[in-house]
């Protein structure tokens, strides 16, 4: 078990101190204590960059102006006898998105293994400050903090297709990401109640599955508000959301969830189903019978379309293909599906096999729910598990690699409190803070060599009920935080109780940055004089 050694500076200079702490979430996983006079941060310190981290630089700079008032200078030379936070990439890091951070008198280095590295390196940096305490001085103890993620794979998910979120916001959410050391944003375009992204050999996937006519009111009540609803992303939106997201070391993983999840393309273009309509963008949540047609050959076209052009905007590797919640129905009746010669496949298996061969065929991963295990996944399918751990520790156990990601621990849209009576939606499940930090995504009980195929985790905002953007940060955060810190620790290193306590004192950059977040465990900072029943 690694010795953490946690350092809490509070009163410096006297009155005009500035509280630091390294107790910050994720928890680094070392940091040592040094001996020696602390660092001053104040006007006269500068910023030296290495090769090629000016923008890690600039992000730096803005975050010491946002939390001390200070605007230091940034250099590539060292000016004699000044102070200075310095920037460096080593070829000598075994982890690419590693990092050391050492503060003594004279200066604080961050070196990381990559401009990733030295990124994270600077969210610690920023998460010891103190938020709202504007004094000239600020002290750093002398410290060496050696840092590395657990897991590559360190995701959130952002349903955009249910309900649409303005280019703006989105960015808004992938600087929460940053915040929490995440590197990839799982962006659902594409939907039955909606398809969110230009298409433009498919122009009528945005001139009509971009909007619905109206929308049920509540949880599939048979109430219908009867109000159009609609937005979609130009391919230069996503190509403006890809770089902002990448500037921040995140990766935007596109999914467009195929063969089911499809009614807003169906509307579209009716050729594409088994039945050939009438159809209409969705209304109500849940899942739809109506599918692509697995044996129609106009629809592979249309796939390939739409994945060419989708590979043209997102340059992630991975391309999530869904294939959750596939009904069978419409494919047992179609004369053209019971037609194709699949042998031992599964209709889904044959479409899934098509799709896999078109995108490794231009250097792409597949990623998908882990309902494609059960079609005959290809072997170098990735696997997103989400009806439990329990299909993420077979497919592991199989070779493939696995992101665990399930509802029972990382389905944010569930509630955060088992008295629904308060809260703003009306979601089932509940997954509590506590819970989101006890999972535990590769457990002793899988074989070492399973253990290796877990390779990340990421929890899931599907957006039937969330109506606002305040909504979206409330069923994030805090949960969030304790995502960050089972994608970043390691088991050995987690402590639930100090684990609130670092976060506590990260509330205070959610209320800096104008973010919305649940209270529960903070009774003293919800609402007073709720009514009584």
């Amino acid at each position: 078990m690694r010795k953490i050694f946690v350092v809490f500076f509070g009163l410096i200079l006297g009155v005009h101190a500035k509280a630091v702490s390294y107790d910050v979430v994720p928890l680094p996983q070392s940091i040592q204590q040094q001996k020696g006079e602390p660092f001053q941060l104040n006007d006269r310190v500068q910023i030296l960059v290495g090769e090629g981290l000016q923008g890690e630089a600039t992000f730096l700079q803005v975050y010491l102006r946002e939390l001390t008032g200070l605007q230091l200078s940034v250099s590539r030379k060292r000016e004699k006898k000044v102070r200075y936070i310095e920037l460096a990439v080593s070829s000598e890091s075994k982890d690419s998105e590693g990092y050391v951070l050492s503060v003594s008198k004279e200066r604080i280095s961050i070196t990381g293994g990559s401009g990733a590295g030295v990124f994270y390196g600077i969210q610690t940096l920023r998460k010891a400050l103190s938020v709202g305490n504007n004094t000239p001085v600020t002290e750093f103890p002398a410290v060496v903090i050696t840092d590395a993620p657990r897991f590559s794979w360190r995701g959130m998910h952002l349903d955009c297709s249910r309900h649409f979120f303005s280019v703006e916001y989105v960015k808004k959410f992938i600087d929460l990401l940053a915040l929490h050391n995440m590197n990839t944003f799982h962006w659902h375009l594409t939907d039955d109640q909606g398809w969110r992204i230009e298409i433009k050999k498919w122009p009528r996937l945005i001139e009509v599955g971009a909007k619905r006519s109206g929308t049920t009111v509540g949880i599939n009540s048979d109430l219908d508000d009867q109000i159009p609803y609609g937005g979609y992303y130009s391919q230069e939106e996503a190509r403006n959301i890809v770089r902002y997201a990448a500037e921040r070391h995140i990766t935007v993983v596109p999914e467009i969830d195929m063969p089911g999840h499809m009614l807003a393309a169906l509307a579209s273009y009716p050729e594409l189903g088994c039945t050939g309509g009438p159809y209409q963008v969705g209304h109500y949540w849940g899942v739809y019978k109506d599918v692509l047609c697995v044996g129609n050959p106009k629809v592979y076209q249309f796939v390939e379309d739409v994945l060419t052009e989708i590979m043209e905007i997102f340059p992630s590797e991975v391309i999530h293909i869904g294939g959750d919640e596939t009904p069978t129905e419409k494919w047992e009746q179609c004369a053209k599906c019971q037609a194709l010669d699949i042998r031992d496949a599964t209709l889904q298996g044959y479409f899934t096999q098509k799709v896999f061969d078109f995108l490794t065929s231009h250097h792409r991963r597949v990623l998908g729910w882990d309902e494609i295990l059960e079609n005959h996944a290809p072997k170098d399918a990735m696997i997103m598990s989400w009806r439990g751990t329990e299909p993420g520790a077979k497919a592991a156990e199989l070779g493939y690699d696995v992101i665990m990601s399930p509802t029972t621990f990382c389905y944010f849209d569930y509630l955060q409190s088992e008295d629904a009576m308060f809260e703003p939606t009306r979601c089932g499940g509940y997954v509590p803070v506590d819970k989101v930090y006890s999972l535990e995504p590769a457990p002793d009980s899988l074989s070492i060599k399973a253990r290796k195929h877990i390779i990340g985790v990421q929890a899931n905002l599907w957006s039937e009920h969330l109506t606002t953007e305040g909504l979206v940060e409330y069923q994030a955060l805090p949960r969030m935080s304790a995502l960050a810190e089972v994608q970043w620790s390691f088991p050995e290193n987690k402590d639930y109780q100090a684990f609130l306590q670092r976060l506590t004192r990260l509330t205070s950059f959610f209320e800096l940055y104008d973010y919305q977040y649940a209270k529960h465990i903070w009774p003293e900072r919800q609402l007073p004089n709720r009514w009584q029943f």
